[in-house]
């Protein structure tokens, strides 16, 4: 009898088994949330040991958006003297390489972390308060590092005396004629685009694919000019300094305006679309994961 009844409960034995190693399997087979929730736990031990540490490294993210920005308007203007209309071609591909910049040399960029930390928040890696302050704290030195960095590449040679009609004031010019719902809208898909090209290099393991994958995809929101709150901390300093304050479509109502817009637009992009959404669909007891 006893050996009848361990029978039949070996093959229940070997079911709860198999179920256990499946599970060991779904997770080690869900490498993204697993390198998100790191890097989001890296970023809370960095601000609870270091803050000054972060605050670093979220000026240096406009730093290298604002070489980005410099160089991208520069050749824009050229090739439009040349070719009018490719200009905006070969800034949105020059712009492209800001990311790989931050990415590369671990800045710390506000939009890819209202990713981060509301996955955070959703994971229960990070208070919400804790979060909030973290957030706030990037792209409020975000905000710095633009203005320093702006303030000091306008001194340099190649924005000595711009024309009126360059194509860096040209451009910020547009965004500052936008109508609030386009601000907010534009804000939104700029943040998804950025978010979907971190998602990228999170995934991938060779670095030329990375760099590529950036490149190209966030081509997309620089080249149709949605709005991102960061990059525009670095444009709309560099053009305030290099005009010296006399661009006329430049006002402080303005500017606040496509700034609060734009924060909210990207969180909705980045925060909601991008972290939330893949936060929950990978909380789930199906083997189909990311």
């Amino acid at each position: 009898m006893d050996k009848f009844r361990d029978t039949m409960n070996k093959p229940k034995r070997w079911l709860k088994f198999f179920q256990l190693e499946m599970k060991v399997v779904d997770a080690e087979n869900s490498p993204l949330m697993q390198k998100i929730d790191y890097s989001t736990r890296k970023k809370v031990d960095l601000v609870n040991n270091s803050i000054f540490r972060y605050i670093l490294r979220a000026m240096l993210a406009c730093l290298f958006l604002t070489l980005g920005t410099a160089v991208a308007v520069m050749i824009g203007d050229k090739v439009d003297h040349f070719a009018p209309g490719l200009g905006k071609i070969t800034y949105a591909f020059m712009f492209s390489w800001s990311l790989v910049m931050i990415i590369y040399m671990n800045a710390e960029l506000g939009t890819s972390n209202m990713m981060y930390m509301t996955t955070g928040v959703y994971q229960k890696i990070v208070r919400p308060s804790k979060a909030l302050k973290i957030l706030l704290l990037c792209v409020g030195f975000n905000l710095v590092g633009g203005i320093i960095a702006g303030y000091l590449v306008s001194l340099t040679s190649a924005f000595h005396n711009l024309p009126p009609d360059h194509f860096l004031f040209t451009a910020v010019a547009g965004k500052l004629e936008k109508t609030p719902v386009q601000i907010f809208v534009e804000g939104i898909f700029a943040n998804i685009v950025v978010n979907t090209a971190v998602l990228c290099t999170l995934r991938m393991k060779d670095d030329a694919g990375k760099v590529i994958s950036m490149i190209f995809i966030i081509f997309i929101f620089a080249f149709l000019g949605f709005e991102h709150v960061i990059a525009n901390f670095s444009s709309f300093s560099l053009a305030f300094f290099a005009s010296h304050g006399t661009m006329v479509a430049m006002t402080v109502g303005n500017v606040v305006q496509n700034l609060v817009l734009a924060f909210l637009g990207n969180f909705v992009g980045g925060g909601v679309v991008i972290g939330l959404l893949y936060a929950w669909l990978n909380r789930t007891e199906s083997i189909y994961k990311d």
